[in-house]
């Protein structure tokens, strides 16, 4: 926010300008009329000066607003304050305000009420004295008053010398990093005053009566092995007008459709970001589409304490107290059927951008702690977004920790999962080996950027007595090239994304020869990777699709990318997707080749289904939603991210049905969710033939048994040639196997439940197999076989009907 000075009527509050951006779609009148209050004020026109040191001097003319003087002005009673905690706290009957600054030689705290953020005007100013309000580097100050409809901000002044990392501006009000509410748009992409992309942005000033009605709400504290993870996005979920929701596309909206989640059999969501971010970051004209770009996923975070304030159906109600109280009541209502709420965060980042983005918060504030920087003040971009935040700096990882810790005991959040999470291992600007750990390390050369062993913010979460008892879950690699799957730094409680599960189950599941040993140790929970630093196979999160990438319906019908309606000419997103589209590229094909697809996706859901480790599912895989093969939908607020509610209850919805099947039958079996790695009294292979696995370059049969103490013993095999083969069977006296799954059947009898209508005829197929210890299967597909007593098997009974 940028605050524009004018010598001659210094005594006033000065109007705050902003910089317009070109684009145009829908005005925010809405937004001026509904706020807007009357009040006396002089115009006239003002040369700005917001020159400081290498900082070009503005020479544009523009309007400034300011109130008349009154008597009336000053509301508040001003006190020292205490520099801690930091952020705004209702406390004494005021509020305490604290904010850190090392480089900062002044700083002001900045009063604005709701109905002036639109007008970019600052209602308050209150100038913290260095020598009464500030403690090291830490300026404070506590107010009596009325804070009715009142937002707050911070301008720091200092020196301006970006080699230095010091981009402080007395033009610009920033945003408080400790802010528990941020509000600036009302609704969701909705352009600013006169089109502004980056309108002002205030945080909340709390309140002493801002209670929540938790309902005694206490974290389920599932063991993560029993977990069934599924990634979504809120406005995703159910914005597409087919979900009839009361508020479509926020944190209520996910409330309504929380019971299809649990008919799913999911006992955990993972929200994509949910802090504050700007949607409207890359808004653009989108020619391909005859739309406008946004940035829909939400990994550019501009505040990491405040909920997303436009997935809220209350808008601005309450200063921003409305999106807090909806997001609470979200995970309440999600606890209360059974499913935890893990976040997607995003510490590795900020949305300011590099050098030339806009300064929103941490740049104005401290640019040279909250950044990676380069000697010469150059962003370093490990995040492949422009900055990288210094999450190792003393400042930051605190900063981190105060974050994460105010999820889990004011948000109720059941653990993180962290985006580009190597970048929380890298060194950072300031790096001194002697001032982390208290001496010097011999020989050890560390430079910015450098991965640490031992990275003090994972130490600090790792060891937090909060922290370490919620879900961490690190994608371990960023965009620097750091990959550190199986290798993450993780003090025995850290999970990972498994990125290596997601590539050998597809080379595996599409045919590609010599990977029936990798896909092998993936059912086991990848013990190569986790087994040897002491994790267990629950530390492995497993996953076959997600967000960034292609869903799991365009995984078997798309050999390439198809990212043209992204305007970038098809040149983003990953090239590499071990993908088949089973004989013809897109949608329209034979039928025979659907058939296929339909196959191979049971085929990798059942696999996901029945290794170890934690299960992870995208939004929409279960009905098989298509992107059109777009493989980096980023940017796409419409039909593209969208749950298709409607096609979830089309004919499609023969594939949930077999989703819902699995996910209930993995819940059900005990040997599916080991708190450690499979045995030999538990595990045998096999292959065509009993205990005769073949892990040959050419293979593509994997098969097991594995004992069970629920369900006695399972017989799982995979075939993933393009031959059918008859398989003989594991020999069980006084036994017989008893044919459960078998993706290369149709629906229903793909998973034969007591209530498939000719469930006797269908089993009656397989007797004279089964007789003889074998089972036919087609090419591409899989099965499951249960264990029964042979005088108790449907088949006998069937038998002797004949």
């Amino acid at each position: 926010m940028e605050l524009l000075h004018c010598p001659s009527i210094s005594t006033y509050t000065p109007k705050l300008c902003f910089q317009n951006h070109p684009f145009s779609r829908r005005n925010y009148a809405d937004f001026e009329n509904k706020w807007r209050k009357s009040r006396s004020s002089v115009m006239m026109d003002a040369a700005a000066d917001s020159g400081r040191g290498g900082a070009a001097a503005k020479t544009t003319a523009t309007v400034v607003v300011v109130e008349k003087l009154t008597t009336e002005r000053r509301r508040f009673d001003v006190l020292s304050g205490k520099p801690l905690p930091f952020g705004a706290t209702a406390r004494d009957g005021g509020v305490n305000f604290a904010v850190f600054s090392s480089n900062a030689t002044s700083a002001t705290l900045c009063l604005i009420t709701l109905s002036d953020l639109p007008e970019k005007r600052v209602t308050e100013q209150i100038f913290l004295d260095p020598l009464v309000n500030k403690t090291g580097d830490v300026w404070h100050v506590f107010l009596k008053g009325d804070f009715e409809n009142m937002l707050y901000g911070y301008n720091f002044d200092g020196k301006f010398c970006p080699e230095e990392g010091h981009y402080f501006d007395s033009s610009q009000i920033v945003l408080d990093p400790y802010a528990k509410a941020t509000v600036s748009r009302g609704e969701y992409g909705v352009l600013g005053p006169e089109d502004d992309c980056w309108p002002p942005m205030a945080g909340m000033v709390p309140s002493a009566a801002d209670q929540f009605y938790w309902e005694g709400d206490l974290p389920l504290k599932f063991p993560q092995r029993d977990l069934v993870i599924y990634e979504m996005h809120v406005r995703g979920f159910t914005n597409h007008e087919s979900s009839g929701t009361k508020c479509p596309g926020t944190y209520l909206g996910v409330v309504e459709k929380l019971d299809h989640l649990k008919e799913l059999g999911v006992n955990c969501i993972e929200l994509m970001p949910c802090h504050e971010f700007n949607e409207l970051e890359y808004y653009s004209y989108n020619s391909v589409l005859g739309d406008y770009k946004f940035n829909f996923w939400g990994y550019s975070t501009v505040n990491f304490f405040s909920p997303m304030g436009r997935y809220a159906s209350a808008g601005l109600s309450n200063c921003g107290l409305g999106a807090i109280n909806e997001f609470k009541y979200l995970v309440k209502e999600a606890h209360k059927r059974g499913i935890e709420v893990i976040m997607d965060v995003v510490f590795n980042h900020t949305a300011e951008g590099n050098e030339n983005g806009p300064t929103v918060s941490f740049r104005g504030i401290d640019g040279g702690v909250f950044y990676m920087l380069a000697p010469k003040g150059e962003f370093y971009n490990y995040s492949g977004c422009g900055n990288t935040f210094n999450c190792n700096h003393p400042i930051v990882r605190q900063f981190i920790v105060d974050c994460l810790r105010y999820w889990v005991t004011e948000m109720h959040v059941d653990g993180f999962r962290f985006d580009l999470a190597s970048i929380l291992t890298r060194s950072t600007s300031s790096w001194d080996a002697v001032n982390v750990y208290g001496n010097s390390t011999d020989g050890d050369v560390i430079t910015t950027g450098t991965p640490l062993t031992s990275p003090p913010l994972v130490d600090m979460i790792s060891n937090d007595p909060i922290l370490r008892g919620v879900k961490l879950i690190a994608e371990a690699w960023d965009c620097g090239g750091l990959y550190q799957v199986g290798m993450f730094p993780h003090w025995g409680i850290w999970s990972e994304w498994n990125g290596k599960y997601r590539d050998m189950v597809r080379q595996f599941i599409k045919g590609t020869d010599g990977f029936s040993g990798a896909f092998a140790e993936c059912l086991c929970g990848s013990p190569n990777l986790y087994q040897k630093g002491g994790r267990k196979p629950w530390n492995s999160i497993n996953f076959v699709c997600a967000h960034d990438g292609f869903t799991l319906a365009d995984l078997v019908t798309y050999n390439n990318k198809h990212n043209l309606a992204n305007g970038e000419d098809n040149k983003d997103g990953e090239n590499h997707n071990n993908s088949w589209n089973c004989g013809e590229e897109g949608e329209f094909a034979s039928i025979f080749v659907k058939k296929l697809r339909k196959r191979q996706m049971r085929n990798f859901f059942l696999c996901l289904m029945v290794s170890q480790g934690v299960p992870m599912i995208y939004m929409g895989d279960e009905y098989g939603h298509t992107k059109g093969g777009n493989n980096n939908t980023y940017c796409h607020d419409n039909y593209i991210n969208y749950f298709r509610w409607d096609k979830k209850d089309e004919s499609s919805s023969d594939f949930l049905r077999f989703c819902c099947l699995m996910t209930k039958f993995r819940h059900q079996c005990e040997s599916l969710g080991l708190d450690g790695f499979l045995t030999a009294d538990r595990l045998q292979w096999h292959g065509h033939a009993p205990k005769i696995p073949d892990w040959s370059e050419t293979s593509r049969f994997v098969a097991f048994t594995l004992v069970d103490k629920v369900k006695g013993e399972l017989y799982v095999a995979f075939n993933a040639s393009h031959l059918p083969v008859t398989i003989t069977l594991p020999d069980r006296p006084a036994y017989r196997w008893q044919p459960l799954v078998d993706t290369g059947k149709p629906a229903p009898f793909d998973f034969l439940t007591d209530d498939v209508p000719e469930r006797e005829i269908a089993a009656k197929q397989y007797s004279h197999f089964l007789d003889a210890d074998q089972y036919p299967m087609l090419s591409y597909s899989s099965i499951i076989l249960l264990l029964s007593p042979a005088d108790d098997s449907l088949f006998r009974s069937t038998s002797r009907a004949r």
